[in-house]
Order: C-alpha cells, then sequence, then structure tokens
C-alpha cells in the first residue's frame, strides 16, 4: 500500500492510514469536498463512520461487507450528513453527536455525547472534545493511539491554517479558538496526526505557532 498522506479528491482513490491497532480511510465525497473517515480496529474488523457527508453509494462501498457499528456526526451542517439517512438504513448503524447539535442533524440521533465521553468499538475508542463556536455542540474525537501519536477528528473547527468559519462573529471565534487552545494545543503534543472535515490533514505542531496570529487576526 502507498504511503498515506491524506490528500483526497472527489471521484478519486482513498487514502488509508494504518496504525498498529486501527485503521483510518479517508474519502472525498459531494460538491463542498467533504472528508469522511472509516475506521476499522484490526484486533476485532469492527468499524465505525466519522461524517456520512454525502455519496451514500461511495460511502458504502468503502464500508463494504463488514458494515459499520456507528454513524458520529462531527455537527450539524448539512454538509456532514447529507448520506446519513441512507448509510444508516443500509447498515443499522447507531447515529452518534454532540448533545447541542444533534437538533440540528436531520436524522435522529441515538446517542448524545458531552465532552470527555468515550466512544468504544472493537478494542479501541474516541474521546470526544466538545468545541465550541463553529456550531454550539462541535464535537472532536481523539484517538489516543497506544503505539505512537494521538489522532485527531477535528470536523470544521481546527484545518490547516486556522480554525473553523465563524462567520464574522467575534464572540464565537473567541470561543472557538479558546477551546482549540484549552482542549487541544494545550493538552496533546506537536505530533498529534489532525484530519479536518475538508481539505488536507496537518499537525498540532504544524500549527502551533500560527496561534497567535489567527488570534489577532480574528479568524
Amino acid at each position: 500500500m502507498s504511503e498515506y498522506h491524506g490528500n483526497v479528491r472527489v471521484g478519486g482513490p482513498v487514502q488509508t492510514h494504518e496504525l498498529a491497532q486501527l485503521m483510518i480511510t479517508k474519502v472525498a465525497v459531494g460538491p463542498m469536498d467533504n472528508n469522511a473517515y472509516l475506521l476499522r480496529c484490526r484486533l476485532t474488523d469492527e468499524q465505525v463512520l466519522i461524517d456520512a457527508a454525502n455519496d451514500a453509494h461511495t460511502l458504502l462501498t468503502v464500508i463494504g461487507s463488514g458494515g459499520i457499528s456507528r454513524v458520529i456526526t462531527t455537527h450539524r451542517h448539512q454538509d456532514h450528513w447529507q448520506a446519513l439517512a441512507e448509510v444508516v438504513a443500509k447498515t443499522g448503524a447507531t447515529t452518534i453527536a454532540g448533545r447541542h447539535d444533534a437538533e440540528g442533524i436531520g436524522v435522529p440521533t441515538d446517542v448524545l455525547v458531552d465532552d470527555g465521553d468515550l466512544i468504544e468499538f472493537g478494542r479501541a475508542g474516541l474521546r470526544v472534545v466538545h468545541l465550541v463556536g463553529h456550531t454550539p455542540g462541535s464535537i472532536a474525537l481523539l484517538y489516543d493511539d497506544p503505539k505512537g501519536p494521538p489522532h485527531l477528528f477535528t470536523g470544521d473547527s481546527l484545518f490547516p491554517g486556522g480554525v473553523g468559519n465563524t462567520r464574522g462573529d467575534a464572540d464565537n471565534f473567541t470561543s472557538l479558538l479558546n477551546d482549540v487552545e484549552a482542549k487541544l494545543f494545550d493538552r496533546l503534543p506537536d505530533e498529534t496526526w489532525v484530519y479536518p472535515g475538508h481539505g488536507a490533514d496537518t499537525t498540532l505542531g504544524a500549527e502551533r505557532p500560527s496561534l497567535p496570529g489567527w488570534r489577532s487576526r480574528g479568524w
């Protein structure tokens, strides 16, 4: 398998990041180039999907015959759950979302999660990090790899080059940047791999020097 670099495009091949106990498959779907992530526990083969964003056919092809036990939606914006109803109908997966965003998701949420909760699948787990600002209930998902650096799925709260869009709202921007600094940058090492809701991957170390600049520019 080719080396993982995290650069995917709609209609192009997936990228798979092979960790010691987890397989992370990244695929781009839909008109807004959303990233969806399929996670498979290598010890049990149980799978979960992060953001059934669009193009259910592509997502179901990536999921394959093994199915999924859960679909986690990072936040309420429609481009992140357009394929959710069809994926759930075809797989019977349990739906999971942040407590404060579930009401804005067009498919009922089976399990509401809060900051610090652990979503377990197989012998792996994702720690929920509630980040307020892009939406009221956005969540990031942290996989603390026992064999290497942490891996962080940030939805639209953190990208290469800045935090997520807060639409010119100064209070939302300040809230999001404060949360991202306190809950991510202050707690996790530079080696933490970041998988955003759109576009290329990054690391916390690559972004850390830019934090003062983000705050001063206000977006």
